[in-house]
Order: structure tokens, then sequence, then C-alpha cells
């Protein structure tokens, strides 16, 4: 679900700010998300665009390439039935399948980017307050 060398690479470069930048990734994915469904609902292939853009370009920021791609999915249909003037059906299966993929996508994400991660004690160390066996 993630390239976890491209999301290390992007820890790297943006640094401190990092923690910050993934927040921004999850408000905007929220945004994009929402809004590709109500465009959806809608039958707008032309509002699904740019949100489906975003959240690809930003997806493939973090290594979330399954994500990125389904977006990408979302788009080119939403571009072709916007030059085709058709509805945009064909997008609904994508689209349900989306939010899904965005929650577990980013619970992996803020997981792996947690400061505080759960370390288990080596076998047979005492630790604090422990006896060794």
């Amino acid at each position: 679900m993630v390239d976890w060398t491209v999301f290390a690479r992007a820890r790297s470069e943006l640094g401190a700010g990092f923690v910050r930048i993934l927040g921004y990734f999850r408000e905007d994915g929220v945004k994009s998300v929402s809004a590709i469904e109500q465009a959806m609902r809608a039958k707008s292939a032309a509002a699904m665009v740019i949100p489906a853009h975003t959240l690809k370009g930003e997806s493939r920021q973090f290594g979330a390439e399954p994500l990125a791609v389904l977006a990408e999915t979302i788009e080119e249909i939403a571009r072709d039935c916007v030059e085709k003037h058709d509805t945009c059906d064909e997008a609904l299966e994508h689209v349900v399948r989306l939010r899904p993929l965005f929650v577990e996508t980013l619970a992996l994400l803020e997981r792996e980017a947690n400061p505080i991660v759960q370390r288990r004690p080596l076998a047979g160390a005492g630790g604090f307050g422990r006896k060794l066996s």
C-alpha cells in the first residue's frame, strides 16, 4: 500500500516539516475524497477533476501508490467525461473504493510517522523493575 522507500525519501527531504505536511495531506485528502463523492452524487465529472488530481499528487509524494493510481483513474475518467459531455457513471466503482483506501493508507502513513514507536522488550532482558529470569 505504501512504497516505504518513497516515504523515507519524503521524510528525509521534508525534515522537521514532515509531520506538518503529512497533516496537510490528511486535511486535503479528507476534503478531496468528500469533494469527489459529492461530485459523483451530483453526477458532475468536472467537479471530480481537481480533487482527484490533488489527491493523486499528494499520495505520490508519500509513496501511497495504490491510492494515487485510484485517484488518477478517477481523474482520467472525469476528464474524458468532461471532454465527451458524458455522464461519469463509469467512475462510480472507483469512487466507492476511494474512501476505504484513503483511510487505510492514511492510518499506515500516520503510524509510521508517529515518533512514539511501540517497542518489545528483548527476550531475557530485565528492563526497569523486572527481574532477570
